[in-house]
C-alpha cells in the first residue's frame, strides 16, 4: 500500500506539469514567429525565396510553351508546373533550412545556454520552434497560393477531396522538415558555420528532387538518390495535388503513389524525432 501511495504522489508532480510545458510552448510560438518576422535574412530566403522563384520561373519559361505529360494531351503552363515543387521547397526551407541555422546560431551565441538556466523544459522549447514552422509554413504557402492565382493566373485545385490531400502531405512534410532541422542542427561546429553547412545540403536536394528541374528527365541513379530523402516525396505528393492525373505517368512507377508518400514521410519524421532527442543538448543542472 505504501508503495501504491509513493507512485501516485511521485505521479502528481508530473501530471501537473504537463500543463505549465503546454503553455510555455504556446508563449514560445508567439516568441518565435515575432523573432522570424524581425529577421530580414529568415524572411528573404525562406519565407519569400518561393514566391520569388515562381516569378522567375514563370518570366523566363513561359515563352517555351506548355508542359504536356504526353504528345496529343492537355499540358499545363510552366508555372502551374513548378508551383508543387515550389510549395514542397518552401516547407524545407521553413523546417530545415531555418531551424538549422537558427539553433546552431542559438548554440553559439550562448542563448540555449541562457535558457538551460531557467525553468523552460526542452519540450516546450521544441513546440515553439515546431509551431513556429508550421505559423510561417502555413502562411508561406499561402501567400505563394495567392500570387500564383491572382499574379499568374495558375488555376488551383477546386474538389474538397484534393485540399484533404494537400492537408496531410503538408502536415506530414512541415512536421518532418522542423524536426530535421532541430537535428541537423547538431551539425555545424559554430554558428558562423551553419549556413556554409546546411545551405548546400538543401540547394542539392531542391535540384535533384524535381524542384527546379523536372524530375522525370533526370537520370534514374540521380531519381534513386532523391528516393531516399523526403524533398521528393514532399513533392511528388504536392504535384499529386495541383496537376492533372494525367501527370502521374511521368512519375518513377506511373503513379502519385501516395501510400508510399505518407509512409516515407512518417519514417523521416520518426527519424527526426529520435535525432532531435538524442543530440539536442543545452547546459542544464537537472539534465
Amino acid at each position: 500500500m505504501t508503495a501504491v501511495a509513493n507512485d501516485t504522489d511521485t505521479s502528481r508532480p508530473r501530471a501537473a506539469a504537463r500543463p505549465r510545458i503546454l503553455a510555455n510552448g504556446m508563449s514560445r510560438i508567439r516568441y518565435e514567429v515575432k523573432t522570424y518576422f524581425r529577421s530580414p535574412d529568415a524572411v528573404f530566403f525562406t519565407f519569400l525565396f518561393p514566391v520569388i522563384m515562381l516569378g522567375i520561373f514563370t518570366s523566363a519559361f513561359s515563352s517555351s510553351g506548355d508542359i504536356v505529360p504526353a504528345r496529343g494531351e492537355a499540358g499545363v503552363s510552366v508555372g502551374a508546373y513548378y508551383l508543387p515543387g515550389l510549395v514542397a521547397a518552401g516547407l524545407l526551407l521553413s523546417g530545415v533550412q531555418n531551424l538549422a541555422i537558427e539553433i546552431a546560431g542559438e548554440k553559439s551565441n550562448g542563448t540555449l545556454k541562457r535558457l538551460g538556466g531557467t525553468p523552460l523544459s526542452p519540450v516546450s522549447y521544441f513546440i515553439g520552434k515546431i509551431g513556429q514552422v508550421f505559423v510561417t509554413g502555413t502562411l508561406q504557402v499561402a501567400l505563394l497560393l495567392v500570387v500564383a492565382r491572382v499574379v499568374f493566373g495558375i488555376a488551383l485545385p477546386t474538389e474538397p477531396e484534393i485540399w484533404l490531400r494537400f492537408a496531410w502531405v503538408f502536415v506530414l512534410g512541415i512536421t518532418t522538415s522542423a524536426l530535421l532541422g532541430i537535428a541537423l542542427s547538431a551539425l555545424p561546429r559554430s554558428g558562423r558555420s551553419a549556413s556554409a553547412v546546411i545551405l548546400p545540403v538543401v540547394l542539392v536536394l531542391q535540384f535533384i528532387s524535381g524542384v527546379y528541374l523536372q524530375f522525370y528527365l533526370l537520370p534514374d541513379w540521380m531519381q534513386n538518390i532523391a528516393s531516399v530523402f523526403p524533398l521528393k516525396w514532399m513533392a511528388q505528393g504536392m504535384r499529386s495535388v495541383f496537376l492533372p492525373d494525367s501527370f502521374a505517368k511521368l512519375e518513377v512507377h506511373d503513379s502519385w503513389e501516395l501510400g508510399w508518400i505518407a509512409l516515407v514521410l512518417l519514417g523521416w519524421l520518426v527519424v527526426g524525432l529520435v535525432l532531435s532527442r538524442i543530440t539536442f543538448r543545452w547546459i542544464r543542472k537537472d539534465g
